[in-house]
Order: structure tokens, then sequence, then C-alpha cells
């Protein structure tokens, strides 16, 4: 077959048939293109030869034809297509290199799987691209930087796209909560995104409990909504409290509060506690449950042993049979020098926390003075608000810069191989983002509240603004608030930006497209229309292929670690504050049910297909997790401990309150809680009178006001029971995470992470393999024998 181009401006092509008797039918339906191209290189046209870009490109394809590696030159427009075709030598050194590996799993039945899937054929391909170089020691990322090439993508295969789509990547599979063909994923995509999808469905498995036991512990708050002696203190107290800030705030009744004492007695209760510790143990079993499936998947996948070295040392062997291994190195400078980038990084985040706690004391001190009389009576709330929403803000901005300075701390640090700077940008990604994240909810949780003095004595930014105040209700609740409106705002306008940009995005490309398919005419040849046969379509119907995955959108190498990163984070939100917020469980199990179709969707028909990549394990993530889960021992044991009113209550119930100084008495054991925590301010104290000075002013009738510590009336020094409360805290944190620590590491012994199954087959296969061998040398040496 022979086809002529007269001019781009021609609609229709002319084909010439060998055989001169096949029918020219043209078919409107879509065409299946049986897949004959590995990859596909598109660059702008360049007319002028003498021109660098021009001379770069034609070096680069030179020295793929070298390697024997069939180029495909088509002109489309003001593009040129370059299909790029490996020969079957690289696959079969490949193969055989394989088949002597120690990291093949095989057995006498059933040998490592030597025959090159498509998955393989794609990664060997990628490989030997990006270690091709022309002559200036250049190489393909070299020459997508300088222009010469505006982009490469591997070709999906619409037979498998479209039985993923009907298994898998659509809405309707919703219904199917937790079944996903990982068997499928992972041959058309590779292991590394099947064992992504794999962790993220038993990520999502292992929520249902957590998520029940986190609504129970809410209902067993909501239950007690109206008999809690404690809110009832406060909706009919009469007790006036301090003002909230120093100009135009007025005292103010502690019963106002009625409603944020409610909102506050739903997560801060006696059940919060076992919640706590369930999650701490909660986040133990799930990896240690996670890794046996795991087990069972890589070896039915048969790449339990792989190893990343080795599957390196093979694809360079493949591409330069000469090659010299890539030596490890290290440099105890270089690693300073990163450290305390690194540092220098994390400290600006955290200058970036204060900020945002400047930001939310002014807010509070602007709508204080505001006319509004409902702003004016609820400054804090809506300061707390704005704050979470800013927070949001700043969180997605940090996410980008964060992006920029990791990359380049890496490029500073020179890792040997791609394995080892995304395992080292992983690492700084995410220590990164968790700081961004969490920097601002760590001061809600241990300092609000704690380092704002007292009437009299209150500290302030530059002398002048108060700092911020819990509610008398308690800590918890504010980082209640700024938890669901962060992790609310994340999980939705994530989503919705994740699925809406690129569908979008895809969208206005196939419009503009339109224009350009106008131009290549339409194809009558019979055998371009048939679903089956090894032949080399027109490269009309190439042309039409690659044209329309190179409407996609692009995709790179970090892409699936955008998908990680978005989970772990949501995996930290879910169990280091859970005792602030029992229902972030079910806010994920709901978001994650969505999240993997969403991901699929977007993967498999919005987006150019991911290189498949070999491997068995998400890697340094397991390592991230498991960190993750020692914090969220800690962090939570902090915040019963010291950010919750847990231990106060128990003291109060126990050593101050009505049981504790009467042995039989009709009130209830908190009877009095509340008042027992507020110390008073007289006015008639100096330092107090100059803080309330524009108060006395406009009111002279008052003579004396409240607010939430343990201190004396008289000298307005630190009590008894404050000492008594804090030393129990500490204990409380101390006995908390030694007890939670230990079940969990009594978890983590109890549970194998290989199961048993696993391990006898991989026993059998290696006995099977062993018993093979001596009777292949049995074989040898008797037909030798047998010669002699």
């Amino acid at each position: 077959m022979k086809m002529f181009f007269t001019d781009r401006e021609e609609d229709v092509a002319l084909y010439e048939l060998d055989n001169g008797n096949e029918p020219l039918l043209p078919s409107q339906r879509n065409l299946y293109l049986p897949r004959l191209y590995d990859y596909v290189l598109v660059a702008d046209k360049v007319e002028d030869m003498e021109d660098q870009i021009f001379k770069k490109q034609d070096a680069f394809i030179c020295e793929l034809k070298q390697k024997n590696i069939k180029v495909n030159r088509i002109e489309h427009d003001e593009k040129v297509f370059f299909g790029i075709c490996a020969p079957e030598e690289i696959f079969t050194r490949y193969k055989y290199l394989l088949k002597v590996s120690d990291a093949c799993n095989w057995s006498a039945e059933q040998k490592c799987d030597l025959s090159v899937s498509m998955c393989t054929r794609i990664r060997i391909v990628h490989f030997v691209l990006n270690n091709t170089f022309i002559g200036s020691g250049e190489g393909l990322r070299d020459l997508l930087c300088q222009g010469a090439f505006e982009s490469i993508f591997c070709l999906h295969e619409k037979k498998e796209q479209k039985k993923l789509k009907k298994k898998w990547a659509s809405w309707l599979a919703v219904m199917k909560l937790f079944q996903q063909p990982v068997t499928d994923i992972k041959d058309y995509f590779g292991e590394k995104v099947a064992l992504y999808y794999l962790w993220l469905g038993w990520y999502t498995r292992m929520l249902i409990p957590a998520a029940v036991i986190g609504i129970v512990v809410f209902l067993y708050g909501l239950a007690f909504f109206n008999t809690s002696p404690l809110i009832h203190e406060v909706c009919d107290s009469n007790i006036i409290m301090c003002p909230r800030c120093d100009t135009r705030c007025s005292v103010w009744n502690l019963s106002d509060t009625c409603t944020y004492a409610k909102v506050s007695q739903l997560f801060d209760n006696e059940g919060t506690v076992a919640f706590a510790m369930f999650m701490a143990i909660w986040a133990t079993l799930f990896l240690e449950l996670w890794k046996r499936h795991r087990a069972l998947h890589v070896s039915k996948w048969k790449v339990f042993d792989w190893c990343e070295e080795e599957e390196e040392l093979i694809l360079e062997i493949v591409n330069n049979p000469k090659c010299k291994p890539k030596e490890f190195r290290h440099s105890y400078l270089r690693s300073i020098v990163v450290l305390l980038l690194v540092t220098l990084v994390l400290v600006v985040i955290i200058g970036l926390t204060h900020a945002l706690v400047i930001c939310r004391v002014l807010t509070a001190t602007l709508l204080s003075q505001s006319k509004w009389e409902f702003l004016r009576e609820n400054s804090s709330t809506v300061a707390m608000l704005s704050g979470a929403v800013l927070h949001y803000i700043t969180i997605q901005v940090m996410t980008r810069v964060n992006k920029i300075v990791a990359f380049k701390l890496c490029e500073f640090e020179k890792p040997r191989s791609f394995a080892a700077t995304e395992k080292h940008f992983t690492v700084k990604m995410f220590t990164f983002q968790f700081f961004t994240l969490f920097s601002s909810l760590f001061y809600v949780a241990f300092f609000l509240g704690r380092i704002n003095g007292y009437p009299g004595n209150y500290v302030r930014i530059a002398g002048q603004w108060r700092l911020e105040e819990c509610h008398p209700s308690g800590c918890l609740t504010d980082l209640f608030i700024q938890m669901a409106v962060i992790l609310l705002l994340k999980q939705t306008i994530n989503n919705i930006f994740e699925f809406t940009v690129p569908w979008l995005k895809l969208c206005f490309k196939r419009t503009k497209a339109k224009t350009m398919r106008r131009k290549c005419g339409n194809c009558y040849r019979k055998a371009c229309r048939e679903e089956e046969g090894n032949f080399d379509p027109c490269d009309l119907c190439k042309l039409r292929n690659w044209m329309e995955n190179y409407d996609l959108n692009d995709v790179n190498a970090f892409s699936l670690f955008n998908e990680f990163l978005e989970m772990v984070l949501q995996f930290s939100f879910t169990t280091i504050f859970v005792a602030a917020f029992p229902l972030a469980p079910l806010l994920a199990l709901i978001n994650n049910i969505f999240e993997i179709r969403l991901d699929a969707i977007k993967m498999v028909s919005l987006e150019r297909r991911l290189v498949p990549k070999k491997t068995n394990d998400i890697g340094v993530w397991t390592r991230i997790l498991e960190a993750v889960g020692v914090m969220a021992v800690i962090a939570n044991g902090l915040v019963i401990g010291i950010s919750s009113d847990f231990i106060p209550r128990l003291v109060y119930r126990y050593h101050y309150g009505p049981c504790a100084t009467s042995n039989s008495t009709s009130l209830d054991c908190m009877t009095g809680y509340i008042n027992n925590t507020l110390a008073t301010a007289f006015m008639s104290n100096v330092h107090v009178k100059k803080d309330f000075k524009d108060l006395l002013d406009k009111e002279y009738n008052i003579t004396q006001c409240s607010y939430k510590d343990y201190r004396s009336d008289e000298d307005q020094s630190l009590t008894s029971q404050f000492w008594l409360i804090l030393a129990l805290r500490f204990a409380f944190v101390i006995l908390f995470e030694h007890v939670v620590v230990m079940c969990k590491f009594i978890a983590a012994w109890f549970i194998p992470d290989n199961p048993i199954r696993v391990k006898n087959d991989r026993l059998d296969d290696k006995l099977r393999r062993l018993k093979k061998e001596l009777e292949d040398a049995t074989e040898i040496y008797n037909s030798r024998s047998t010669e002699v």
C-alpha cells in the first residue's frame, strides 16, 4: 500500500491497493487498530534544516535507528509525529536475562512469565528512549525541556481500554464497592498502578469499622445531649464572663454559648478516649493486614522476589551491552546541606503558621469592632472559620511551592537512579505537606488558649493585640471546627477540580482538533476496519489513532505520586487528630468510594496512558504510613490528655465534686464543674483595670468578671488544683502512649506479614525448580555419556 499526500489542505487521501480487488467502503464507527508502535514522539514542524532544533531532532532519530528501532515519520498540519517501534532483539535479550535472574519466580510447571507483555514492552522501550543520547550528551528529557520535541506518549489499546471502562472505570461501577479487577489493571497499567488501587481498596474497606465506631461515639454524645449536667450548667448560667477583646467588647453571659457547649459534648466525651485508642491500634492492624493482602497478589503475579536493582541492571544491558553499573555514592557534606535546607523550609512553613495566627487575631479584633451585631457577638467563631479557610488556601499554594523545592533538593542530591529520586522526593514532599497541613492544627490543639495570659497580664502581639482564647466549653471545639473545614474543603473541592479540569481540557482539545482531523480525510481500506490480523495500518489510520491519544491530558512520572500523597495525607487526618473529630473516618470512607472510580475514569479515559512500572510493594509509602501510625498514638494521647477536658472532669468527679465530698448525694457528680473551672478577675485590681479601661469607661457597674483558668481570686496565682491536673495530664499521656504502643507491637507480632499459603506455595515452587534443574542436569549428563 502506498499513501500520497498532495497538500495539507487536501481533505481526501488517495490509496493505491496492492491487490486491487479490495472494496472501497467507508466506515463511520470507531476503528480498533492493532498496536504496532510502542511510543509516539511529537514535535513542531521545522522547515529550516540548519536550525538547531531540527538538527537535534534528526540526531536523536538517527541514534534510535542505530539501535535498529523503527521510526515512522508522519507530518500533519504544523506537527510531526514519530512512531517508535523497537526491534524484537531487545525483548529477546530481556527475556533471556530475566530467565537467569534471581528475581524471577518460577516453578517446574509455570516458569517466570517470559512472554513480553505489552506493559513490559512499553517499560523496556521507555527505558531505552530515556537512555539514548545524541553527540552533545543530551538525552530525551533535555530535548523535551529545550523544545526539540513537544511530548512523548504511549498509546492506549482500545480493546483493553473498553474492557476496563466496562468493568471498572465508570460511575456505574460505584455499586461494586470493593470489587476491582486488579489483575486486569496490572496487565494494562503495570504492577505499580495495580498496587495503588489494591492499597486504596483495602484502605477503604478497613475504614468501615472505624467509621461505624466513630458514628457510635458521636451518637453516644448525642444520647446525653439534653441530660448532661455540664450543658445545663452552661445554658442556665448567669455568670458574667470577661470581654474577649480590648476594644468595643463588652462582658457577656456564659449562657450565650449554650449551642457551642452542646456541640462540644458530641465529641468531647468519655467515648472519645476509647475511640482514640481503637484508631491507634486500627492503624497498626490496617498496615499488618495490608502486608498480607499485598503478599497474596504479588505472589500471584510472580513478582514476590522482584529486585529493583536487578531489573535496572537488566534494562541497562538490554539498552547497551557494554554499559557499566551506576555505582552507589554518598556525600556527607551534600547530606548536611540538604538537611539544613529542609530545616529552613520547615521553619518557613512554621512561620506561615504564625502568620495565620496573627491573621486570626487581627480578624477577631476587626470583627469585634464591626457595626453588625452578629459579627461582633461571634467574632471569635467567624475568625476561626476564616482562619481555617485561609489555611486551606495556604495549603493549595504551598503544595505547588513544596513540589518545586522538593524537586530542586533532589536535583542537588543527584540520586543514582530514578527510583532513588522518586524515593527522596516522596519523603521530602510528604514532610513539607505534613507540616503545611498540620502545623496550624498543632497550634490549635496544644497552644491555643494556653499562652494567651489572663486578665491583668494578657500576652499581646506587638504589645497591642491579645492572643485568641479557647471557648469556655473547651479547646477541642476549635480543633474540631478547624479539622472539619479543612477536611471537607480539601476532599470536595479537590475532587471536583481533579475530575472537571482534565475533562474540560479534553473537551477543549477535542473541539480544537476537529478541524485538524478533517484534513486527514477518510480511510477506505477494508483491512484497517478488521479487528483481527497483524497487518500494518495505513498512515491515515495511524495518524488518527495517534491524534486521539495526543489530545488526552498529559501525564508524567509523578502522576501516581499525587494520588498516593492525597490518600496518605487523608490517612494522617483520619488517625492523628481523630479524638477531636470522630466522624473523620466516615467522611474518608464516603470520599474514597468515589475517589476510586474518579481516579479510574481519569486514568483510563481522560489521560494518556501511564508508563507501566514493575514493583512488588508501595515502596517508601509503607514506612511513611508506619510513621504516621506512631504519630497518631502520640498526638491522640496529647489531645485527650492536654487539649480535652477529660482529665479535669475526672479530677473534679473524684476529688472536688459532690461525689467526692459527700458519701451520699442526690446531685450529679459533675454538678458545679463549669463554675469550678472559672476564676474571677476583680476590677479593683490595677492591672485588670488597665486591660479593661475601655470597658470601664462605658459600664461603671461592673465590679468583676470570670475567665477560664485555675487561678486564685485574690492574687491570680495558680491553684493546687491546676498542678494536680497538670501532673495527671502528663501521667495519662505517658500511660496512654505506653499501653497503645504495646498493643501495636503485640498486633504487629501476632500477625505475620506473609500468609502461610504464600510461604507454602513459594516453598513448593522452589522444590519443583530444584528437582527440574536436577532432571535437566541428569539428562545432559546421560546424553554426553551416550555420545562417548
